[in-house]
């Protein structure tokens, strides 16, 4: 599965690369990309676990940037 979510208050772009590479490592990511000037990430995971998995997409993200907030 494949979804694209609206990200507010990523300040930076190294920021937006140290999340991206965090959620690649995650079990059952296949693809993430996170995007500083459009300021949108997209996901692509295992279907069965997505949920699961978005949960800790938004843990890592609040480790590196606790601003930012995912738009679920």
């Amino acid at each position: 599965m494949k979804k694209k979510f609206k990200l507010t208050d990523l300040d930076c772009a190294n920021c937006a690369a140290k999340m991206e590479n965090a959620i690649r490592k995650i079990e059952g990511v296949s693809d993430a990309s996170v995007s500083f000037m459009t300021q949108k990430m997209t996901i692509e995971a295992d279907d069965a676990r997505f949920d699961a998995i978005m949960e800790e997409v938004v843990k890592v993200c609040r480790k590196v940037e606790p601003d930012c907030v995912i738009n679920l």
